[in-house]
């Protein structure tokens, strides 16, 4: 932590405080509790885990549907992480390279952020091995016991990858405190490193995979053929319900990780500074007390008769968020003190040149930032909800404007998608802005004001991550039992009734999740400019001499938005975004492409398909998407790392300090848009094939199939995808910051260097975008199969 912890102010000036965190007494035994605690969550999503399997698992046809599920999400997953293990070794190696306060530290941090990338890939994996074998039991369930055993089921699955998150989160945090002490900030940002890059992999090329599959099984079995979705003469169906794992399970799974990981990077390295000692615990108690309340949320999970699924799960999520809110209040009046007298506090540098004071009761701060951030968690559940629900009214106009065609579907759902951006964007900055305003004076506390908040949204993290894999486990459900042909009309409503909760529930986590990467983003962002102007003080410009003084000052004008490399930096930030996303929706475009291509090709050259007396070559679409789909999770990936070493080095601090602050306000807009507009066109569809506006073979229901079709790369590809880029981006800056002035300013100061750095960069993003761009869309210009 040297590097981040500068200074004291006195009248002899500042000088350099070298370690100031050490714990000892009590903070250690909490940080031990801490770890059993994380221990405790594993032990609760085994337990969890051997409930659902334990569930009957239906007739046969079911269970040879559900192992072919299974072997192809395990195979994709199984060549997804040897592509990634490459990525992996050559990141291990450029952080071996960066600069640190000594060896060890540099070391540790390399060394966790494959522990940080391990535990990303473990919780997405895990997650997607117990949805591939719950989604038959539910199915079964649905069919033989009712509704509520099958929901049971389906968030009992969700509840284990809710603890595995949690458990692994503060397990791995809660033993880098209890191993380096002051110096675990800094070697936390390799852990979080790690994660969010395994994450956005993840995510990019799981999104790839589900959404090319469910895109060419649509367009060619719902629309050219009219047969009904998951029917399994269509040779995608099975292909699409290995992608509902690998991408909404394993996927968003370590993307809600590497959120809890991050944020707990964030709220760790502001929080030595800001709190001293108490700082460095206290962020990991409030996630802990989160980890118990989740437990209360998965047991209060109980429908009543004739009450919907969503309402079920949004009582318990409220209840247990509320608890939590009580809880943590309480904490934070017992274990922090009401002065900044009794803390072990230390300016930063940033507090200096800014002249801001510490002043304030820090228990009232810390416990009204956690309210904060439970309270965000709650107003953006109930927001995304109207959005996307199928109860309120934007999904029942979007679901109105099939019946005068396609076009009007995509346009109202285009407006509910930008409309809802707007208000969940003013209720995340209403919380930033609210949080930050904690601080008072000081800088350094009003960020870490900005990270407790988000360690008030990790409270909720189990619960959400819950909901989140509901929707795929319930949506697989529905297809086995459609594939399969054993459940009768009753059992087959109540699926139904689930998968339409379930998309629900997946677009508010996406919205909690944009929250989450907001925040930790933002937090990062403070980080990234107290560590610029560590590395100034560092090299030798003092505070205390007047003319050093000003030449600090000066590089603080330097950031401020009307600097024209600022303001280029703003816009490169926001460019980004839009560029990220094209590449993500224009990959599911490509790969659908192929998918097609080779359905209308069965459909015309495999005999009896349409009769049911051919089968479908299910395998051949498998291996398209897996193929198509790790191809195209380069490009994106080296975009995220690479662009903000390109602006750092060729166009210096401030420039790379605009393009964080354009990438998560654009960011921010971007995601929440793509997600809620897919999950009010997917909705909408739903709402047709419940019986409205003509029903299902409709022309009203082919005009929603072609929104859904849209809006599947949007809320399922591009939209959580953006989460881990912000962070990515933010971290790497972070990482990259030191030797971005060091090459900059001072006696090690080489321009040439530099630049040459920062053109490789853009000629390595040119190259890749080049050849991604290169890839053609393989659509067959053949007349589809005529329908039978």
């Amino acid at each position: 932590m040297t590097a981040h912890l500068l200074g004291q102010i006195s009248g002899a000036g500042v000088a350099p405080v070298p370690g100031i965190v050490h714990l000892d007494g009590l903070n250690l035994v909490l940080v031990i509790v801490v770890a059993l605690i994380a221990l405790a969550a594993l032990g609760l999503g085994a337990m969890f885990r051997q409930e659902v399997l334990s569930a009957a698992e239906g007739t046969e046809n079911m269970r040879t549907i559900a192992q072919a599920v299974q072997e192809g999400a395990n195979a994709y997953l199984n060549r997804q992480f040897r592509t990634l293990g490459i990525f992996a070794g050559v990141a291990f190696l450029l952080l071996l390279a960066l600069p640190a306060d000594d060896w060890g530290v540099r070391i540790f941090r390399s060394i966790f952020f494959l522990v940080g990338a391990g535990f990303s890939a473990a919780v997405g994996y895990l997650g997607m091995s117990l949805a591939v074998r719950a989604n038959l039991r539910v199915a079964a369930a649905a069919e033989a016991e009712g509704r509520e055993p099958a929901m049971r089921i389906g968030f009992r699955t969700g509840a284990t990858v809710g603890m595995l998150t949690v458990g692994l989160g503060l397990l791995g945090a809660s033993i880098v405190v209890l191993a380096f002490g002051d110096e675990a900030p800094d070697v936390l940002e390799g852990f979080g490193f790690g994660a969010a890059l395994l994450a956005m992999f993840m995510r990019v090329g799981g999104g790839i995979f589900t959404k090319a599959a469910d895109v060419g099984a649509d367009l060619v079995g719902k629309v050219e053929q009219n047969i009904p979705e998951d029917d399994p003469r269509n040779a995608a169906t099975i292909a699409d319900n290995v992608g509902d794992n690998v991408g909404d399970c394993a996927g968003m799974a370590a993307d809600l990780f590497e959120s809890y990981a991050v944020t707990l990077v964030a709220a760790l390295i502001l929080g030595s500074q800001a709190f001293g000692e108490k700082g460095l615990v206290f962020p990991l108690l409030i996630p802990a007390i989160g980890a118990l309340t989740a437990v209360l949320g998965v047991y209060l999970c109980r429908p009543r008769t004739g009450e919907n699924g969503l309402v079920t799960i949004n009582r318990a999520f409220y209840i247990s968020a509320a608890v939590s809110a009580v809880a943590c209040v309480v904490l934070s009046f017992v274990f922090l003190p009401f002065s900044f007298d009794d803390l072990d506090v230390r300016a930063t540098v940033l507090d200096q040149i800014t002249e801001g004071s510490i002043g304030g009761n820090p228990a009232i701060i810390a416990a009204s930032a956690v309210v904060i951030g439970i309270v965000m968690a709650a107003a953006i559940l109930a927001l995304t909800g109207y959005y996307t629900g199928t109860d309120y009214r934007p999904v029942k106009d979007v679901g109105r404007t099939s019946l005068t065609g396609a076009a009007t579907v995509i346009l109202s759902g285009l407006s509910v998608g930008f409309e809802s951006a707007v208000y969940t964007t003013l209720v995340i900055g209403a919380a930033v802005f609210g949080a930050f305003l904690l601080g008072g004076a000081s800088l350094t506390v009003s960020l870490f004001a900005v990270a407790l908040a988000g360690t008030g949204l990790l409270t909720t993290v189990g619960v959400i991550v819950a909901m989140d894999t509901f929707g795929p486990v319930s949506d697989n459900a529905q297809g086995i039992a459609e594939m399969s042909g054993d459940v009768q009309e009753e059992g087959a409503q109540i699926l139904t009734e689930l998968d339409a909760v379930g998309n629900t529930t997946k677009a508010i986590t996406k919205g909690i999740a944009i929250a989450t990467a907001v925040l930790a983003a933002t937090a990062l962002f403070g980080s990234y400019a107290t560590s610029v102007f560590d590395k100034l003080q560092e090299i030798g410009r003092d505070v205390t001499d007047p003319g050093q003084a000003q030449d600090l000052t000066g590089t603080l004008l330097e950031f401020f938005v009307f600097n024209p490399a600022t303001l280029v930096g703003v816009l490169l930030g926001a460019a980004v975004v839009f560029l990220f996303s094209g590449l993500a929706i224009n990959a599911v475009a490509r790969a659908a492409g192929a998918v097609v291509y080779e359905v209308r090709r069965q459909f015309r050259e495999i005999p009896g398909i349409m009769e049911g007396t051919g089968r479908p070559e299910y395998g051949r679409v498998v291996d398209i998407v897996t193929r198509d789909s790790l191809r195209e999770l380069i490009t994106p990936g080296v975009l995220a790392v690479l662009a903000p070493i390109a602006v750092g080095f060729g166009l210096g601090v401030a420039a790379l300090a605009g393009f964080l602050a354009g990438a998560i306000g654009t960011g921010t807009l971007m995601a929440v848009f793509l997600a809620n507009s897919g999950g009010a066109w997917d909705n909408a569809k739903k709402v047709v094939e419940d019986g409205h506006h003509g029903g299902k073979g409709s022309s009203a229901h082919e005009a929603t199939i072609i929104g859904d079709t849209v809006g599947d790369p949007f809320k399922d590809t591009a939209g959580p995808a953006i989460n881990p880029l912000i962070k990515v981006m933010n971290l790497v800056s972070l990482l990259i910051a030191s030797a971005v002035v060091s090459l900059s300013v001072g006696n090690d100061s080489n321009d040439a260097v530099r630049i040459l750095i920062a053109v490789v960069a853009v000629v390595i993003i040119a190259v890749v975008v080049y050849l991604s761009k290169r890839g053609e869309v393989a659509i067959d210009d053949a007349e589809p199969a005529p329908v039978k």
